[in-house]
């Protein structure tokens, strides 16, 4: 093997994430074999079914499952020259357990081969299962023109097996393997720790969707405001426009108009100041907005604070050419 090769497969099953894949991987080869994946066909049909029928027998394959019922019995219906102790080899895993008889027709007789698959049959067993096996086929070839009729006669044989005590009582049960209840007992697991992961998965990312939203809802809210408070703030800019152009048309002027005028100026210098902030803040920075506002709520106590009235002018007023008198 390439050592690039070797050391990433190292790399690979040497974690914890490497050897749970190989033990899937185990198992889920284990659950072919003991399935029966690597079955012949006729294998694979009496894992689920009493009665196999080789294409181009004639036999009622339905009939004759009915007439077996649910008993400890297999039975192959091959064509005829088949190799019968072949086809009882092909199903000795998927029929183990049972007693099977192979037959197929001969002329006006039948050719059978039995073969009993009980526990044990290589040992403490072997002669019930060679007794079971020469007397499962007895009398089958007097119906060999009626092909049901003779596995009745086979039904009845296998009965007076059980009642002799030589094939073991009770009913055929056909069940998965334990890796398939392995891998179904997984998938479910895998089903439910998906979900849950789902579900907490979606929780989280539901309340973070939800503080995301509250603060968009919150960065919108300051946003707003803050237009507003700037509107206000320009409204009030506005009207104290007018009143400074008045001021700057009049002849005379008192201290307090001009000193209305310089706080109207630095007013509007800050004001212009603060458009600039406004445009470049982003509004999901919600600290910068409520600063903002702050600055021009600030602005706006100082527009309010100029348009109170002014006091009435002095004696002592001055007109804005007239140069002050001497001493």
């Amino acid at each position: 093997m390439n050592p690039s090769v070797r050391r990433r497969l190292g790399d690979l099953f040497g974690t914890p994430f490497g050897i749970a894949v190989l033990a899937c991987l185990v198992l889920a080869g284990w659950a072919l074999w003991t399935g029966g994946a690597l079955d012949g066909p006729v294998a694979r049909h009496v894992r689920a079914s009493s009665v196999y029928v080789a294409p181009g027998v004639d036999l009622d394959r339905a009939a004759a499952e009915r007439i077996i019922g649910n008993r400890r019995l297999v039975v192959l219906m091959l064509e005829p020259g088949a190799d019968l102790r072949q086809g009882c080899r092909q199903v000795e895993r998927a029929a183990d357990g049972t007693v099977v008889l192979v037959i197929s027709r001969d002329s006006d007789e039948y050719d059978t081969y039995g073969c009993a698959l009980l526990p044990g049959r290589d040992d403490g067993n072997f002669g019930r299962a060679f007794v079971a096996e020469m007397t499962i086929s007895r009398g089958v070839d007097t119906f060999a023109d009626r092909p049901l009729e003779a596995l009745k006669v086979v039904t009845v044989n296998y009965d007076l097996l059980v009642k002799a005590g030589t094939v073991p009582d009770g009913a055929r049960t056909i069940s998965p393997s334990l890796p398939r209840f392995l891998l179904a007992g997984a998938a479910i697991l895998a089903v439910v720790a998906g979900a849950t992961v789902l579900y907490v998965g979606g929780r989280r990312a539901g309340r973070l969707a939800d503080a995301r939203r509250r603060r968009r809802d919150g960065s919108a809210d300051a946003r707003g405001a803050l237009g507003a408070a700037a509107a206000v703030l320009a409204q009030q800019i506005i009207d104290l426009d007018q009143r400074y152009a008045r001021a700057q048309r009049q002849a005379y002027v008192s201290g307090a108009e001009e000193a209305f005028g310089r706080r109207y100026l630095a007013l509007t210098s800050d004001y212009a100041a603060l458009l600039d902030r406004v445009a470049a803040v982003d509004a999901d920075d919600e600290e910068a907005v409520r600063e903002l506002v702050e600055r021009v709520d600030a602005l706006s106590r100082r527009a309010s604070t100029l348009a109170e009235p002014p006091r009435a002018r002095p004696k002592g007023a001055r007109s804005r050419n007239t140069p002050p008198s001497g001493g």
